[in-house]
C-alpha cells in the first residue's frame, strides 16, 4: 500500500488528534529568509512568538523580521552541520534554493548543488542533531506518477531531494514533511522576470507585456496562504513522512490571469499573446486540498481576485511614479 494510503487510513482512523504544539518560544530555522516566500514566513513566526532563526546568502535585508539573522553560503562544506548544531533548532523550514524554469544545460551544475546537495546535507544534518521537524519545499514541477521524467534541471533537484527526504524517513525516522507547493505569487516577490510581478510592473508603466500563448492552467496560490501552510506544518501532529500539497485545488490559465490584471491595472495597455514561445514539458497538476486539510488543517483562504487585487495594490505602491 502507497505510504499516503497508509498515512490516510492511520489519521482517519483516529477522529481525535492531538492538539498541535504552539510555536510560542519554539527555536525556528528558516532558510531562504530574504527570499520572497521565507521574507513572508519569516514575519508570520516572529507574530507568532517563535524564535526565529533567518539564513539566507545575503546580508540582512532593512526591515527583515527575525530574532537572528545568519549570512551563509548552506553549499560550503559542512556548513548545514555547523548551523544546525549551532542553533539547535526545533523546527527546520528549507525554502532556500535556486529557482529557474531554463531547460539549459547552465541550470544544471547550479540546481544541482543549490536544490539537492544543500538540502541532502540538511536531511542529514536534522538526524543527527535530533530536529523534531523539518519542512522541505516541493514543487509542483516534481513529476507525477505518470511522467516519463523531470521537465527541467530545477524539477529533477527537486524530485531527487524529495526522494533523499522520503528514503531518511523511513530508514533513520527523520522527522520531514514536504510541502508541494504550487504557484506562489503575491507582494513583494523579488524576482521580477515571474509572470505576476512582470506583467503588474509592464501595465503599471504602459509597457505592452510579451507572453506565451497563455493556455496552461495552473494552481494559483496566495503567498499568505503558503505561509499558513508552512506554520501549520512545523507544529501539526502525526504527519512525519508526509509529502502534502499547498495549492487551492482550482486550476485558472495564464490568459485569464494576465487579463485579470489588466482589468485591474490598465485595460487599455495591450497584451501580446504568443511573442513568446512556451517552455516544453510544463506540468499540468492542480494540488489535493482535501488532503492538506485533513493533515494540517489548512485550506487556502484567499480568491484568486482578491490575491491578485492586493498584489497590484503593492505594486502600485512600491514603484516609483
Amino acid at each position: 500500500m502507497p505510504r499516503w494510503s497508509r498515512l490516510r487510513t492511520r489519521v482517519s482512523d483516529h477522529p481525535v488528534h492531538r492538539p498541535p504544539v504552539p510555536l510560542h518560544a519554539r527555536r525556528v530555522l528558516v532558510t531562504g529568509a530574504s527570499g520572497f516566500i521565507g521574507s513572508h514566513l519569516c514575519r508570520r513566526l516572529v507574530d507568532a512568538g517563535a524564535v526565529v532563526h533567518g539564513v539566507s546568502r545575503s546580508a540582512r535585508p532593512q526591515g527583515a523580521s527575525a530574532s537572528h539573522w545568519w549570512t551563509i553560503d548552506l553549499a560550503e562544506p559542512d556548513a548545514c552541520d555547523a548551523l544546525v548544531r549551532t542553533v539547535e533548532p526545533d523546527v527546520i523550514l528549507h525554502l532556500a534554493g535556486h529557482v529557474t524554469g531554463s531547460r539549459g544545460l547552465d541550470a544544471v551544475a547550479p540546481t544541482l548543488r543549490a536544490n539537492l546537495v544543500v538540502t541532502v546535507d540538511l536531511l542529514t544534518a536534522a538526524a543527527v542533531h535530533g530536529v523534531r521537524r523539518i519542512v522541505l519545499t516541493g514543487s509542483l514541477e516534481e513529476p507525477g506518477p505518470h511522467d516519463r521524467a523531470p521537465s527541467s534541471p530545477y524539477a529533477a533537484a527537486k524530485w531527487a531531494g524529495s526522494a533523499y527526504a522520503r528514503m531518511l524517513h523511513d530508514l533513520h525516522a527523520l522527522p520531514v514533511v514536504i510541502l508541494r507547493v504550487f504557484m506562489v505569487y503575491g507582494p513583494a516577490q523579488r524576482d521580477t522576470l515571474k509572470l505576476v510581478p512582470y506583467v503588474i510592473r509592464s501595465l503599471l508603466r504602459g509597457v505592452s507585456p510579451e507572453l506565451s500563448d497563455g493556455r496552461r492552467p495552473v494552481d494559483w496560490i496566495y503567498v499568505d496562504d503558503v505561509v499558513a501552510a508552512f506554520a501549520a506544518a512545523a507544529v501539526a501532529p502525526d504527519i512525519d513522512g508526509a509529502t502534502i500539497d499547498v495549492g487551492t485545488g482550482r486550476l485558472t490559465t495564464i490568459r485569464d490571469v494576465v487579463e485579470q490584471l489588466a482589468r485591474l491595472v490598465d485595460p487599455a495597455v495591450p497584451l501580446q499573446f504568443g511573442a513568446r514561445p512556451n517552455r516544453a514539458g510544463e506540468r499540468v497538476a492542480a494540488a489535493d486540498a482535501a488532503q492538506a486539510e485533513l493533515l494540517l488543517g489548512w485550506r487556502a483562504a484567499t480568491g484568486l481576485r482578491d490575491g491578485l487585487q492586493r498584489t497590484v495594490d503593492w505594486y502600485r505602491l512600491a514603484l516609483p511614479g
